[in-house]
Parts: structure tokens; sequence; C-alpha cells
């Protein structure tokens, strides 16, 4: 009986200790995130979202100064957990009619850049003689969502750790400058409201570097990027199904048996659908949507923080060059292919 309860204690204990280890990591997150609020009361700097100056000073205090060992639970709690809860947050800020705005053409848009971008990419990698797995990753993490993408591809790729550090580095910092860099070109190209939160959700690799961008050409591009984002992030687990077949059907080849790995659900997309669907139905009061808006801000300006703080620009030396050139490459593709789509569709 003692044997069960001292047991059952140092259960009780280890859980504390977890809980607790994500605590310096929140307050990191959330002191970037309330640093980039302030830096907005600047002149001149207000004309940037909270969520790109968070992933700049996240960067940045990486990158010099370095991430403290024990904030790094905490970092990544930020940017996976906090980073979900507000996208499913961001329902309430959209209804089901905004939601149909989509279309038949948006997901088109949003299937064929997918597509084209993943076999684009896996291909230029084997011409290149990046590795298969490294190259799978860049493709997934481009094509689809970012780092999200780039772990849950890993639970079939099963690529090494620095394969994955690699390709999240990659693919963050790549989706960091379309972040910059499409609201720029708005105007020199031509696109309203509609046509650039499309292109911003059909092209850009991460949901909160999406919504960052997106809502810099205004709340109806915002949330159509949004919402053309989440659809893209809804593809996530038939590709990881398909790829999942496809390396279980070369082990059998190799006669190393059959792979159990699993393809993960994107649950918060259906808390997303969830709370837009209770939007669609339900009057919120302009006071609490206003607290909400904020919030919802907030959080993923920690979430972007963390992301920042999680990108360490040396893992792109760490390989040589030809797999910076693959995510380059890829994130060239899918920016031209689906502007081409965009403009085709409009």
């Amino acid at each position: 009986m003692s044997a069960i309860v001292e047991k059952n204690n140092r259960h009780a204990t280890h859980a504390a200790h977890v809980h607790a280890s994500i605590w310096p990591g929140l307050a990191l997150t959330a002191a970037i995130a309330a640093a980039a609020f302030g830096l907005r009361q600047l002149p001149g700097v207000a004309t940037f979202s909270p969520m790109i100056l968070a992933i700049v000073i996240g960067m940045g205090f990486h990158n010099l100064l370095g991430t403290p060992a024990r904030a790094k639970a905490g970092v990544v709690f930020s940017l996976r957990r906090v980073l979900r809860f507000a996208i499913i947050l961001l329902g309430l800020q959209l209804t089901a009619a905004q939601v149909a705005e989509v279309g038949a053409k948006g997901v088109a848009v949003i299937a064929l850049t997918l597509v084209a971008t993943f076999l684009f990419t896996t291909w230029l990698g084997r011409l290149i003689g990046v590795d298969r797995k490294l190259t799978q990753l860049i493709a997934a993490g481009t094509s689809i969502c970012g780092a999200s993408a780039v772990i849950a591809t890993n639970t079939v790729t099963q690529a090494h750790d620095e394969d994955v550090a690699y390709a999240v580095a990659c693919v963050t910092v790549f989706g960091s400058i379309a972040m910059f860099g499409y609201p720029l070109l708005q105007g020199a190209l031509g696109l309203d409201a509609h046509a650039y939160g499309l292109w911003a959700g059909a092209s850009i690799h991460e949901i909160a570097q999406v919504v960052a961008a997106a809502f810099q050409g205004g709340k109806q591009a915002g949330d159509f990027g949004t919402i053309a984002k989440l659809s893209r992030v809804m593809m996530l687990a038939p590709v990881v199904i398909t790829l999942g077949v496809m390396a279980a059907q070369r082990a059998r080849r190799a006669g190393h048996g059959h792979s159990n790995a699993k393809a993960p659900t994107p649950w918060f997309v259906l808390g997303f659908i969830a709370l837009v669907g209770v939007n669609s139905v339900v009057t919120i009061p302009p006071e609490a949507k206003a607290a909400i808006v904020a919030a919802t801000t907030f959080l993923l300006s920690m979430a972007l923080a963390a992301m920042g703080l999680e990108t360490d620009i040396a893992k792109l030396r760490a390989k040589g060059p030809r797999p910076f050139l693959l995510g380059l490459a890829a994130f060239i593709f899918i920016a031209s292919f689906s502007l081409l789509l965009v403009k085709m569709t409009a």
C-alpha cells in the first residue's frame, strides 16, 4: 500500500514540475508580445501589427542573446497550444456567410497551389540532391501550414531531429519574409481585399503569418485570408495520410514490415469552425467582441514571439546551401503560382 502511495506522490510531483516548467517560457513570450504592443505607440511603428513586431523581437532575442533553457517548455507551449487556442478564438470574428465567400474557385486555387507546390518541391529536392525526408518536410511546411505541417508530416517520414529543426527554421524564415513583403506588394499587383486575402491564405506558410500579413490589407482581407488559410490547413490530414501510405509501401518493398504511424487531426480547425457557427447565430455585444479581438491578437503575438525564439539562423547554414535553396525555390514557386491562379480566377 505504501509503495502505491509513494508512486502516486512521485507522479503528482512530476506532473507539478512539468506544469510549472512552462511558466518561464510563457512569461517570456508574453513579455515580448507586450513589448510589441508597446512599440506600436512609437511614431511610424503603428503601421506594423504587433504580431510582426513580436516575431522580430523574438528572433533578435534568440539569435543575439539566446533563449534560456528553462524557457524552452513554455516557448513550445506558446508555439503550439497558445497558437491553436488563438486560432480557435478567431472563429468569433467570422460568420458562416463569410466562410461561404471562399467559394469553389477559392478552394480550387488553394488545392491546386498545395498540390503543385508539394510536387515541385519534391521534384526539385531530388534534382539537387537534398535528402528525401528533409525535402518532404520542407514541401509540407511550405505547401500546407508551416511548422505544424512539418511536425505532423514527421510522424510518418520519421526524419532526424535536426531535419525537423531545419525545416521549421526554413519555413519560418521564408514565411516571415512573405509576412513582411506581401503587404508592400498588394497595391503594386493591383489586388483588392478579396484577392489579396486569398493570395496570402493560399501561399504564406504559417497561420499566424497569414493573419499578420492579411490584416495589413484591412479587416476584409484579414478575415478572408484567415478563412482561406484554414481551408488549406484542413488539407493537412489527407496529405499526411498519403505520405504515410507511401512510406508503408517503401518499407514493405524494403522488407521492413509496415508503418503504424497515424495522421494527426488538426483539431483546432474544428474548434474554429464551431465558434464561427456560434458567432453566426449568437449576437456578441460589441464591448465583449472588442475584448476578444484584443485578447486574440495578444495570444497570436505570443505565438509569433515563440516562433522567433525557435528560429535559429545558424541552422539554415549548418546543412549547406542546397536545403536553403530548396526552401527559397519552394517559397518563390508557391507565391508566384498562387498569384497566377488568383489573377486568372479574379
